[in-house]
């Protein structure tokens, strides 16, 4: 008898211990989720970094991958608020680098180099642009002289191409092919050519190929020299900011890299959406161009950035064989002095395998 009451006592001080404890986490369990909120709200409040990109031209689609990292909240979600400054003939990016007035900007390769050798320490983040859009565009039938079919055909003629580092593609095209063209200067426009004081000019396939289009001249009247297509192949557009700003910050870098790289994949799978952003910009800024032309840029770019079917390269990243012909090439024709090692300008932007 003793032994049963025993046991049921037992019975009864664990039913009542057990009790007990689910009480308390009934009283301790709302303070953990009130915890919890309280943390994710916190979190969710932290500011964002303010940082300032600053463009190597003027708003337009060659630009849709910032706009759209920036439009769809790409950037906010690394923990940056981004404002995005137009380039230009007016502005000088890496002044603005240097000034503090810029953390981050684009460049083409060629022209990061040339400023590096010049004094300013760039590093390089995130490779935008991987195949080369640099055309030569010649009237088939000049007024004067032979037709022109080939590139040898273009020696002794008057051919306007791009002052700096611009010119540098153009000057190793007619070192490879043997030819010599009488150069003459080329800024803002290709007048000139239309106006037939130049028998080619220099363009970018995103670019001024399709404003030539686009201003009545047929296809069939010139002929397209693509300078890829005669081995002068160069990684265009890119991501840098000053060696000492990712000394500092190089976690606030990778964040840029990494939603500059997922705005581009957004463009590419949302174009129509992409083309209402950039329209935006152009308008405001009341750029002479169009829609139509911007869904051509958009669409050449696209193709700059994300490998097809033969293309060797990986989204966001630089290759060092790239790198390496850039030097050789900038050595040979623009004397450039003092190229970095791949690894004291390529910094790992991109840390992660790009999809």
């Amino acid at each position: 008898m003793a032994a049963r009451h025993h046991g049921l006592g037992s019975r009864m001080g664990a039913v009542w211990r057990a009790r007990s404890a689910a009480w308390r986490r009934r009283q301790t369990l709302p303070w953990a989720f009130g915890l919890s909120a309280l943390a994710a709200l916190g979190a969710a409040a932290a500011p964002l970094e303010p940082v300032t990109l600053v463009l190597h031209w003027q708003h337009q689609a060659q630009f849709a991958g910032y706009y759209m990292a920036l439009a769809k909240g790409s950037y906010e979600q690394q923990g940056l608020q981004v404002q995005i400054a137009r380039g230009g003939a007016d502005v000088d990016g890496g002044q603005m680098l240097r000034a503090g007035r810029a953390d981050f900007a684009s460049f083409m390769l060629s022209s990061a180099l040339e400023a590096r050798a010049a004094g300013l320490p760039l590093v390089h983040l995130a490779q935008v642009a991987n195949r080369s859009n640099f055309l030569l565009v010649a009237w088939q039938e000049p007024p004067t002289g032979a037709p022109i079919r080939e590139l040898s055909d273009l020696d002794g003629r008057r051919v306007s191409v791009w002052p700096g580092s611009l010119r540098t593609p153009y000057l190793a095209l007619f070192a490879a092919a043997g030819v010599r063209p009488v150069i003459l200067p080329q800024y803002t426009t290709f007048s000139l050519f239309l106006k037939h004081g130049a028998d080619a000019f220099a363009g970018m396939r995103y670019n001024e190929y399709h404003t030539l289009l686009q201003s009545g001249v047929l296809e069939e009247q010139v002929r397209v020299f693509a300078l890829r297509d005669h081995g002068v192949n160069l990684p265009e557009d890119g991501l840098y900011c000053l060696a000492e700003t990712w000394q500092r910050r190089a976690q606030t870098c990778r964040a840029l890299a990494l939603a500059s790289l997922e705005g581009w994949r957004y463009a590419r799978d949302h174009e129509d959406e992409t083309l209402d952003v950039v329209m935006g910009y152009v308008e405001r800024d009341q750029r002479p161009t169009n829609r139509t032309h911007m869904r051509w840029m958009l669409k050449v770019m696209l193709a700059a950035v994300f490998p097809g079917p033969g293309d060797d390269w990986t989204v966001g990243r630089l290759a060092r064989p790239a790198y390496a012909q850039t030097v050789e090439m900038l050595t040979r024709y623009a004397d450039l002095r003092d190229a970095p090692h791949y690894e004291d300008l390529v910094v790992n932007g991109v840390p992660d395998e790009p999809r």
